[in-house]
């Protein structure tokens, strides 16, 4: 599967001054929401990952994903594998579970988000789970930027990968894109302003 193919056809692959959810600045940004509004490709998405999740006779009970951008990644999955979904919100900027969702002593949750940096939010929501008794079994995504070692492939996890190293990180494909710290962005020193897409109307 051509991933990078996929966000490009899709307009998904963006060029241009973004400012990323950990507060880094990048040329690039992946838009995957326009990639999942087609139903068909997510469900082609979605079982692709499905089935090298099945590959790894990996135990699941449920899907979780942190919202927003979570949402459409983490159901389709979970649609591909016949488990529940749920998902972990924030609320004043703290990551809770909410809307009568429960989690069960020891249930087996794999964490799915649409697209893994260094894996943050997704470590806030397995926290969630697991304060309920939760057993965080793996990480997934659609795609990696290339921060944390994933399944079948020998490429080392960067000192800036949050997720744990003793779960296994499931995703289609790497984005492996520069990111710069504010103060050392050459995008900013040429004079354009980063901006973070979806909050502009963009």
């Amino acid at each position: 599967m051509d991933l990078e193919k996929i966000y490009k056809d899709a307009g998904a692959l963006l060029e241009g001054h973004f400012l990323l959810s950990s507060g880094n600045h990048s040329q690039y940004y992946l838009q995957s929401a326009k990639v999942l509004e087609d139903p068909k490709t997510a469900e082609l998405l979605a079982k692709a990952l499905a089935d090298e999740i099945k590959s790894s006779n990996l135990e699941i009970d449920t899907i979780c994903s942190p919202a927003l951008g979570g949402l459409l990644a983490g159901y389709e999955l979970a649609r591909a594998l016949g488990v529940r979904f749920i998902f972990t919100e924030r609320v004043g900027g703290e990551m809770t579970l909410r809307r009568g969702f429960e989690v069960r002593e020891g249930e087996k949750i794999l964490i799915c988000e649409d697209i893994i940096t260094t894996g943050g939010s997704a470590l806030e929501a397995a926290n969630v789970v697991e304060s309920f008794g939760a057993d965080v079994v793996g990480y997934a995504a659609l795609a990696n930027r290339g921060f944390c070692k994933r399944v079948s492939t020998n490429d080392e996890a960067k000192p800036e990968c949050k997720l744990p190293s003793d779960k296994p990180f499931f995703a289609l494909g790497d984005f492996n894109f520069e990111i710069y710290e504010p103060d050392t962005c050459p995008l900013c020193k040429e004079g354009s302003e980063a901006i973070k897409p979806g909050s502009r109307g963009n």
